[in-house]
């Protein structure tokens, strides 16, 4: 991600989110863009990249001059072997120094910047993974709320029916044509959808407290999903294409890459240290037991040369720091293959969640279907004595289930379909915004 693009969306964002008024209604998009500006885990992902890319100058700057002023004062006192009271000479002096030291052959230096170059790519596909995890935390939280609004209404709606079917019960009861059982049992079913539905009132605020927590400030009426629209299945529609997108641009299977380079880097560092070192010095400064000559300046030694250290014997040290790094390279090659494995799997995984979604949809809706009849059917054998009343209470039960099972079907569907694209690392708000213009504003 280009950091211009990215201050670009982050301004836009911004602005979003300060234009809409609080408790107005709002669509996937613009929740999306208040995410962007005000969620704090995706801002500590971005302070986290501004500090990574700087190990690159750090490196860099090792490979550069380095110049020290060094400065002396010190107070000197000779004595005589001999006779130790006597001085034979004492008093103050300062020196200076002005050192460049410039590395001409240093391989562990140069392994780290090359490690320093990887440690950034590195960092900047961590901040793509925020980004998607961002772009998934939204819609998983969006569609939370939606589901749980979709069940609290399909609940809402049980609870009418039951009540319709309790007061039914209790007429019937009056004039003789039922027991007072049809009345006990419709009473205690009405008394467990209310229980339900202050369960699920709590489910919904809690929901809308987490996508809140994202977007920093408490949601209005989000846009809904209505159930006239179909959804779209994958693209493209073959289980191969996305496997093999998801083992070869999976950002997890990226990082894992690099990471078992930066290892075998750290390989080579570690062996440097059997390798010799090679610098020039060049110093300049005030001469050792230097005067001040006739013109009343003082005499500067200045000199110019290589310095060159040839590593002997460090007690075993660097065998050992070797054989560690050859181990964690070997580790990093297998979460690598370990990383790959699981892109492959996620990507089955959520492809045939979009899959088998499509077809449940199918399903749920011919079984909506066949529950109203059923409730129908029930209702007017109850009527002409055909039926009892729990019958009625059974297929009204069975009919809002199915609601319920359905609303979240779709959402769960729409959020796989994400989790695709996720997987295969090309999720981006392009694909949010697909998705929301399947959404539409409630009613005011």
């Amino acid at each position: 991600m280009r950091a211009g693009s990215l201050a670009a969306t982050l301004v836009l964002a911004l602005a979003a989110s300060l234009s809409a008024p609080a408790g107005a209604a709002q669509d996937l998009l613009q929740i999306w863009r208040q995410a962007l500006a005000s969620d704090p885990l995706y801002a500590a992902a971005r302070a986290s990249y501004r500090a990574s890319i700087e190990q690159l100058p750090q490196a860099r700057a090792t490979l550069l001059p380095a110049v020290n002023a060094e400065l002396l004062g010190a107070y000197d006192e000779t004595r005589a072997t001999r006779n130790m009271s006597s001085r034979s000479r004492d008093g103050t002096r300062g020196a200076w120094d002005l050192v460049l030291t410039q590395p001409l052959y240093d391989w562990s230096r140069w392994q780290r910047y090359e490690q320093a170059k990887l440690g950034v790519a590195d960092a900047e596909l961590q901040l793509q993974q925020a980004y998607q995890d961002l772009l998934l935390r939204v819609a998983d939280a969006y569609f939370n709320v939606l589901a749980a609004q979709d069940t609290l209404a399909a609940t809402e709606g049980e609870k009418a029916a039951v009540a319709a079917q309790l007061e039914s019960a209790k007429r019937n009861f009056e004039l003789g044509n039922s027991t007072i059982t049809d009345t006990y049992e419709a009473q205690a079913r009405y008394d467990l959808v209310v229980a339900q539905e202050l369960l699920q009132q709590h489910a919904l605020d809690v929901l809308r407290d987490e996508l809140g927590k994202i977007i920093g400030q408490p949601p209005g009426a989000l846009a809904e999903l209505p159930r006239s629209v179909p959804l779209p299945p994958p693209q493209p529609a073959r289980l191969a294409d996305w496997s093999t997108q998801a083992e070869a641009a999976s950002l997890e299977v990226a990082r894992a890459q690099l990471h078992t380079q930066i290892a075998q880097r750290d390989i080579q560092v570690a062996r440097s240290g059997h390798y010799p070192t090679l610098s020039l010095r060049a110093t300049s400064g005030s001469a050792e037991g230097s005067h001040r000559d006739a013109a009343g300046g003082r005499a500067v030694d200045s000199s110019i040369g290589l310095v060159l250290s040839v590593p002997i014997y460090s007690g075993g040290g660097v065998s050992s720091q070797v054989t560690e790094k050859v181990q964690l390279e070997q580790k990093a090659r297998k979460e690598y293959e370990a990383a790959r494995r699981q892109a492959v799997q996620s990507a089955r995984q959520h492809y045939t969640g979009v899959i088998s979604g499509l077809q449940r949809i199918a399903a749920l809706e011919a079984g909506e279907k066949s529950s109203r009849a059923a409730v129908r059917a029930n209702q007017t054998g109850y009527e002409i004595g055909v039926r009892i009343n729990l019958d009625v209470l059974n297929a009204q039960q069975q009919l809002y289930a199915t609601q319920r099972d359905l609303a979240q079907a779709r959402y769960n569907t729409l959020l796989n379909g994400l989790r695709l694209k996720a997987v295969g690392g090309i999720l981006s708000e392009a694909d949010l915004e697909a998705v929301n213009r399947l959404l539409r504003l409630p009613a005011p």
